[in-house]
């Protein structure tokens, strides 16, 4: 099954509004939140159904059956692995409808051993990431009565590789320590592109992986935001801004990072694309209450009353929320994962315990953002903003010169 057009603009459209709340160096994924939300939609009543509507893109009938199809057309990905659990405790009942709309092999018991608990969702966000996050972002200090989680995990090769070298470059922050640098050359001009935006323009440079996963590294104008810079990217995917393409653009320095210019050369050559970018490893944890509004969860975290009695009968309100992310870009491929887990605490009144030919040049060598997407349906599955590249390695030979 394939990942609809509304899904998938729907899921680009939180990447966009989380990118415009993000600040500093960070990597997120809403394709790893937005299932969980519509969940959530489907059992929930009053306004935290309406702000879960307002915060998915979709009524809130419709975005669970969105949800699997969504997962259904992820799972079908070649280099992406999604997973979906649910644990509640013994004296907890879910609703025999709700329950049935999830996939298939998700549902789990919490004991209420925090040290037994903490070890079976570990477990679980080891397995379902092939080890990329190591721990379940779900605090067990409460006692959550129910706790609703979703993995997401992508490995792609570049159908290219790249050649690492010492990165060159004038931004002062990164030239302060030597970093490892990405270099390859092609003649694909495609692969970069010019896109003018209302907030400025941005330079896209499209990193192809063997497996339909590709990376969209974006470079905006110095005084552009990380926000501005990610969603304009979403704004390419989405056909909304104009792109000049590599083999269309003028001489000299057109956009962000790109000179290009006629060279000589000793035999007949057809134009070229130089690409020069950092080696990055990304890490981020995020408190999605912290952005209540912008996930619609702002009722939904009031505790003085239940608010998903599609759910359970048992009162519900969510008492946490949060994701744990990592990207890493290298010469060889990309890998990124993503685990994101809602607690549920008890609701109502608070219980006693609580839960001459032409060549062109793209140097990304200042921060930058990336989109991490599956090629076909332009599924935006992690997004980033690079602050901090990877140092060049000392490598032990070199002692020895």
């Amino acid at each position: 099954m394939r990942v609809g057009t509304a899904a998938a603009r729907a899921v680009n459209g939180l990447t966009a509004r989380w990118a415009a709340a993000s600040q500093g160096g960070t990597v997120f994924s809403s394709a790893g939140v937005w299932p969980l939300l519509a969940f959530l939609a489907d059992g929930a009543d009053g306004g935290a159904r309406d702000e879960l509507a307002d915060a998915l893109g979709l009524p809130a009938d419709e975005a669970a059956g969105v949800a699997r199809q969504l997962l259904d057309g992820m799972a079908g990905m070649r280099g992406l692995h999604t997973a979906v659990g649910v644990w509640t405790r013994r004296t907890l009942e879910l609703r025999e409808a709700w329950a049935a709309g999830l996939p298939a092999g998700t549902r789990g018991v919490l004991t209420g051993d925090a040290a037994v608990d903490r070890a079976a969702l570990d477990a679980w966000a080891v397995d379902r990431t092939g080890g990329l996050v190591e721990r379940m972002p779900v605090s067990l200090d409460e006692g959550p009565e129910l706790v609703l989680a979703g993995a997401l995990a992508m490995r792609t090769r570049w159908l290219a590789p790249f050649e690492e070298v010492p990165l060159e470059t004038a931004y002062e922050p990164w030239a302060a320590v030597e970093r490892l640098g990405l270099r390859r050359s092609g003649v694909q001009l495609d692969r970069i592109g010019l896109a003018d935006t209302p907030d400025g323009f941005v330079t896209e440079l499209k990193v192809l992986g063997d497996n339909a996963l590709d990376v969209h590294l974006l470079l905006g104008e110095e005084r552009m935001t990380p926000g501005q810079v990610l969603g304009a990217g979403v704004g390419i995917l989405d056909g909304r801004h104009r792109v000049v393409p590599g083999g269309r653009l003028p001489y000299g320095e057109p956009g962000p990072g790109l000179s290009v210019a006629k060279v000589r050369s000793e035999t007949p050559q057809p134009p070229r694309l130089d690409v020069t970018t950092a080696a990055y490893d990304v890490t981020a944890s995020h408190d999605l209450l912290a952005l209540h509004r912008l996930f619609g969860l702002t009722t939904a975290m009031d505790r003085r009353r239940g608010h998903f009695p599609g759910i359970s009968a048992f009162p519900l309100a969510v008492g946490s929320a949060r994701q744990a992310t990592l990207a890493k870009f290298g010469a060889l491929g990309f890998e990124a994962a993503a685990v994101t887990a809602i607690g549920f605490a008890v609701a109502g009144p608070p219980p006693e315990r609580r839960y001459v030919t032409t060549r062109i040049g793209a140097a990304f060598d200042r921060p930058f953002g990336f989109l991490a997407l599956h090629r076909h349906s332009r599924l935006v599955l992690a997004a980033g903003w690079v602050t901090d590249p990877l140092p060049f390695p000392e490598y032990p030979w070199e002692d020895d010169e």
